[in-house]
């Protein structure tokens, strides 16, 4: 492995190198200079109007496998992170069998371990998902899990949260919750709304979110420990996060990339590929999550991947399954809101951000350092496509649609791949 990526422009503030066009010369998985010379190698990746990055992570993603490989599996969830340029990706319980034992760990870390994107599995809080008994949690951990939720599922169990949040102490284990009052949803598809009225939809209030918010804060506040929000979709939610973060709670929350570019008013023509869990607010929601992200009080930006077959999308709105394949679109994405997002704001929660709340090892852009990168180009164009797309679901509501933003390499360590 011998590569040099010319008149590239660094991206990384904890980098000596940050906003400057230089060569990166990369040897056996370490970078081993940096500066404007012309190195031997073997491989060359024309940098010129190039963007170069710490290697992005992605906080929340589904491979559906093993139970689902029809959707998604281990194979074709990394191929599509990392042609959307994540070298790294937790993903979530919500398998069949669910990840709850060590042997459901050691899978996933066994049969990824040559990867060029790291896997990381988050196991379940409870068994199967059900929120009423609790798994081995302190034997996960031992086993390699990086996390501790119940996925797409909330965590609905008062008793429950409240012991887990004890035990995870033990290993300053992290909690993750999707926060949702399971009896406010119900059968509910879109946000409750004047959308939701005008189209004849049940509506998901986003009340049923900040209900679980407070109740969560307030156990967190009896017991300690830490806990980690994840798909935050509304204005009071940034609020709720943002009064909590002031007191000293140990408090992360993340959004997903949909909550930031969409609003329920892409649902008008009833499109399930918009439907999501929590579902898409309104335009005053989506600008505080913004606001939130600039303010700090969101920390981190996922692709929120879930995968579904055509049968589970092709049915009445109501009916469909909820879930986008987000992995790699979520730079064009990301450029669609530019002006309202700078890039240097979404760098940190792709990259630094989500590391620091699973305390993994930092990356930065340095000699000596081994290489962890994403090379971007924010002006090119394609399009999500059969012969593009790596995921095998199509759930997308860019498919067949032009894009602006490719990623054009991900590097990591020893494992690397240029995309045309």
């Amino acid at each position: 492995m011998n590569i040099l990526i010319r008149e590239v422009k660094v991206l990384d503030p904890h980098s000596p190198h940050h906003n400057k066009v230089v060569n990166i010369h990369i040897k056996d998985g370490q970078i081993v200079a940096i500066d404007k010379k012309e190195h031997k190698s073997d491989t060359r990746i024309e940098g010129k109007g190039l963007f170069v990055s710490p290697g992005w992570f992605d906080l929340r993603a589904n491979f559906n496998d093993p139970g689902n490989e029809h959707k998604e599996d281990l194979k074709s969830g990394a191929s599509a992170a990392a042609q959307g340029g994540f070298t790294g990706v937790a993903i979530l319980p919500n398998t069949n069998p669910v990840i709850q034992t060590k042997s459901n760990v050691e899978y996933i870390l066994s049969k990824t371990k040559s990867y060029l994107t790291d896997i990381y599995p988050m196991a379940a809080l409870t068994l199967d998902t059900n929120g009423e008994d609790l798994t081995e949690m302190l034997d996960l951990h031992a086993a390699g899990a990086i996390a501790f939720t119940d996925g797409e599922k909330t965590l609905w169990h008062t008793d429950i949260m409240l012991k887990s949040l004890i035990y995870l102490q033990k290993v300053d284990g992290l909690l993750i919750n999707q926060p949702e009052d399971q009896m406010l949803t119900r059968f509910g598809s879109m946000n409750e709304g004047t959308v939701s009225t005008m189209l004849g939809l049940k509506g998901i209030p986003s009340l049923a979110e900040h209900l679980s918010i407070k109740r969560d804060l307030d156990l967190l506040k009896y017991a300690g420990g830490k806990i980690h929000f994840s798909n935050i979709s509304s204005k009071e939610s940034v609020n709720l996060i943002k009064k909590a973060k002031k007191k000293g709670y140990k408090v992360t929350c993340d959004v997903s990339i949909h909550h930031l570019i969409h609003t329920d008013e892409d649902l008008s023509g009833y499109n399930s590929n918009y439907k999501i869990n929590p579902p898409l607010r309104t335009e005053k929601d989506r600008r505080a999550l913004i606001k939130g992200l600039y303010e700090g009080v969101v920390d981190t930006i996922t692709s929120s991947h879930s995968p579904q077959d055509e049968e589970s999308k092709k049915l009445e709105f109501d009916r469909a399954e909820f879930g986008i394949s987000g992995l790699q679109t979520l730079l064009p994405s990301l450029l669609q809101i530019q002006g309202e997002l700078d890039m240097m704001t979404w760098i940190e929660k792709l990259t630094s951000r989500p590391r620091a709340i699973l305390k993994l090892p930092a990356v930065s852009i340095e000699e000596k350092k081994t290489a962890n990168l994403t090379v971007f180009d924010p002006k090119a164009k394609w399009i999500l496509d059969d012969q593009t797309n790596q995921s095998k679901s199509r759930n997308s509501p860019f498919f067949d649609r032009e894009l602006t933003g490719k990623v054009k390499a991900v590097i990591n360590g020893e494992q690397f791949q240029i995309f045309e």
